[in-house]
């Protein structure tokens, strides 16, 4: 078998092996035919509540096993057709043979990452908030940057974007941003973002040209409903009001709308300032509080990733997830991961799927990769 074919006979059957190994397939199947006999007992709907989450849970795993199994027949059948070409010397049937395999080898690693966004928040909406680190105007250059990054990757998957707090940088960039995310599976794919992101460059606010580098960190928590319960102690909350900034009018300019809320117990810091009236911003403010309250949680749940608050964080060095090198060569790297992209400009507007699978992956594997920073 040519190298093209057997590269991608790796990639589906390693997102296979990955696919099992989440699903736990021999519970899967089990648990699907549960879930199918309590669909056929009509006790089950006198309870609309519980049916709509058994039905739910059934489509899941219903689509994620045909998924897997139809994957597995297709590459079997296409293997077999293109060993019968070979042996018969046909090379038009290898080739078409080997375009499809390279088509499912696609499919493959679309259905894994769909696969793994089956987490108890994945698909709800999602808050991403940005933060310079020190560095002044060069660090709130690259969190604007940022900010644009995530709105441009945001519209390529069809999500909408709203501005719920931004605080402006003096020369150019944020000191600060917060961003919410709506739309299907948005928190399951961003969660992966959390972390310290580290820019170098040459700046272009440094007259003699030389190289920077400056960091900004990004936290990412999912929008809750009012299902899940978070037990928020008033006595625990320091509140405050202060005059937006911003575009906005004269209005929010010259009243004290914005508001702040911080957490005592955890100094978990929210604040709002997007809406006129102080009241919705303070609600919006109390959303964000409840959802950051549930994003630890679930951190503390999964141990995937510490729940210390982003902005208590020390931006810097050592909590560093991605690597963006603009000069003197052009590189983006993921040091949890591994992955590299050679297109910086394609990263920066918003490409940055291949780099949320393999993070998404590795969440499921477990697997630790010695990755090497770039300077």
């Amino acid at each position: 078998m040519r190298a093209e074919a057997q590269a991608h006979v790796d990639t589906i059957k390693a997102a296979l092996s990955l696919l099992r190994r989440f699903l736990d397939w021999d519970r899967a199947r089990r648990r699907l035919d549960e879930l199918n006999a309590r669909v056929e007992d009509q006790a089950l709907w006198n309870d609309p509540k519980a049916a709509q989450e058994v039905m739910r849970e059934r489509r899941r795993l219903d689509e994620a096993i045909t998924a897997t199994r139809a994957i597995e027949t297709e590459l079997n059948d296409t293997v077999e057709l293109i060993e019968m070409a070979e042996a018969e010397g046909d090379e038009e049937m290898e080739r078409d043979a080997v375009a499809s395999l390279g088509e499912l080898a696609e499919r493959a690693e679309r259905d894994k990452v769909k696969a793994l966004l089956a987490g108890e928040a994945d698909a709800n909406d999602t808050y991403v908030e940005i933060n310079a680190g020190a560095g002044g105007t060069e660090s709130q250059d690259w969190a604007g940057m940022l900010n644009r990054m995530y709105q441009r990757w945001a519209e390529r998957h069809g999500l909408k974007v709203e501005l719920v707090d931004q605080h402006s940088g003096e020369q150019a960039g944020i000191k600060s941003a917060t961003l919410l995310l709506k739309g299907e599976n948005a928190y399951g794919y961003a969660k992966t973002e959390s972390g310290v992101h580290r820019l170098v460059r040459i700046s272009p606010y440094d007259s003699a040209a030389r190289r920077h580098t400056s960091f900004a960190s990004v936290w990412v928590y999912p929008v809750i409903d009012d299902n899940i319960e978070i037990e928020i102690n008033d006595g625990d909350l320091r509140i405050d009001t202060y005059r937006a900034s911003g575009a906005g009018g004269q209005h929010i300019n010259t009243t004290d709308s914005a508001v702040r809320i911080t957490h005592l117990p955890t100094g978990i810091v929210v604040q709002c300032q997007n809406q006129r009236s102080q009241h919705k911003n303070k609600a919006e403010a109390y959303n964000q509080l409840r959802a950051r309250l549930y994003e630890r949680e679930l951190a503390e749940r999964e141990a995937v990733a510490n729940a210390e608050n982003a902005t208590k964080s020390d931006i810097g060095w050592g909590h560093q997830i991605r690597s963006y090198v603009l000069q003197p060569y052009q590189l983006v790297k993921d040091l949890r991961t591994g992955i590299t992209s050679t297109a910086p400009s394609d990263v920066l507007d918003g490409d940055l799927d291949a780099f949320m699978a393999a993070a998404l992956s590795q969440r499921v594997t477990g697997e630790a990769v010695e990755v090497e920073d770039v300077d």
